[in-house]
């Protein structure tokens, strides 16, 4: 799926660093940074 600048991101849940699930529709107002290091199995 491809998105235009400025568009809103679809939501959707990933597992984070701590084994807990977020979901980006819980983080709505909020500042939010996503990052991917694929293949680099470090956290950021």
């Amino acid at each position: 799926m491809k998105i235009k600048v400025g568009q809103k991101a679809p939501n959707f849940t990933l597992s984070s660093h701590l084994d807990k699930d977020v979901t980006l529709k819980d983080l709505r107002g909020k500042t939010t940074v996503l990052v991917f290091f694929p293949l680099a199995w470090t956290p950021v």
